[in-house]
């Protein structure tokens, strides 16, 4: 290629101060939702989700939760059976 001469860009271009930071995922309702709720929950209980209720996988939502309980340095519990997702603070 010549010097001085431009390739044209193959995608757009936008000011960095324009671009989202921080991470709000697919989860994050439901996952702002049980933490809001485990903040509220007495000693010795747990939250009863049914997996019906779930917007994703019990699999993605332990997962997503699991990333978020571990940036904030809380501990916290799951179990599940069939029909149900049982969240606590550990």
């Amino acid at each position: 290629m010549p010097a001085g001469k431009r390739v044209p860009r193959n995608y757009k271009t936008a000011d960095r101060s324009d671009v989202p930071t921080g991470r709000k995922g697919k989860h994050k309702d439901v996952v702002t939702k049980i933490l809001s709720d485990l903040d509220q929950l007495e000693s010795g209980r747990c939250l009863k989700i049914p997996l019906s209720e779930l917007p994703d996988t019990k699999i993605n939502i332990r997962s997503a939760l699991n990333r978020a309980t571990h940036q904030m340095g809380k501990p916290v519990a799951t179990a599940a059976d069939e029909e149900f997702l049982y969240i606590w603070n550990s």
